[in-house]
């Protein structure tokens, strides 16, 4: 009985040590075209030798969840393994018609905008699953709307470990000190993940949060 006692005690123990350093399942979230997928993909290039997922200038060109697998993180000798979840981007509406605007026919933007609203779905769905979340966000956008609150609102009641990635420093009008201002309570990293500006310091800090 004693014996059985202690090896339970230092199970906990010994799992509470690696709590955070392998195994993980890091969700990407954000607002469409933030750059989640150009970051998990620059991720994955990093870590695996192969991207995720393909991007480009329309809406929502993620609308399902994609995965990668056992991601060996190993940066400056610091290793973790971990689950990348790439989300389709939140959004509180979705029109057809904006699709049409970027030269998609009408059949194939509604297409999109059903496929889309699915994926927001399973997006929220998949809080349930993640252990971190990065937050990713257009630096040159005004933070202050109602998507970002409603993705930081659904993270702060599930009480889930944040950072939050300021894409697109590479262009003239970033402002990541609104973004500062706008969540205080988070980490906030500037990156470009397009170009891998300051991406060392956001593995660094990826690393920081996996701990948690």
């Amino acid at each position: 009985m004693v014996i059985k006692i202690l090896k339970n005690f230092f199970s906990r123990i010994f799992a509470g040590m690696f709590k955070g350093r392998s195994n993980l399942v890091i969700g990407f979230y954000g607002p469409p075209n933030g750059g989640k997928t150009t970051l998990a993909n620059k991720m994955c290039t990093d870590f695996t030798g192969q991207e995720l997922g393909a991007v480009s200038k329309i809406p929502h060109e993620t609308r399902e969840v994609q995965f990668a697998e056992e991601v060996k993180f190993n940066h400056k000798g610091k290793n973790m393994v971990f689950k990348l979840v790439d989300t389709p981007g939140i959004a509180t509406r979705i029109d057809y018609e904006d699709f049409m605007r970027h030269g998609l026919r009408e059949k194939e933007a509604k297409k999109r905008a059903k496929e889309a609203t699915k994926g927001v779905i399973e997006s929220i769905k998949w809080l349930d699953d993640v252990n971190a979340v990065v937050v990713v966000l257009d630096a040159t956008q005004n933070p202050y709307n109602q998507v970002n609150v409603t993705i930081i609102g659904n993270l702060v009641a599930r009480k889930l470990p944040v950072i939050i990635a300021a894409n697109k420093i590479d262009l003239k009008n970033a402002n990541i000190k609104k973004i500062e201002a706008a969540f205080p309570e988070y980490e906030v990293v500037g990156i470009s993940a397009k170009f891998g500006k300051n991406i060392e310091e956001f593995y660094e800090s990826l690393y920081n949060l996996a701990k948690k």
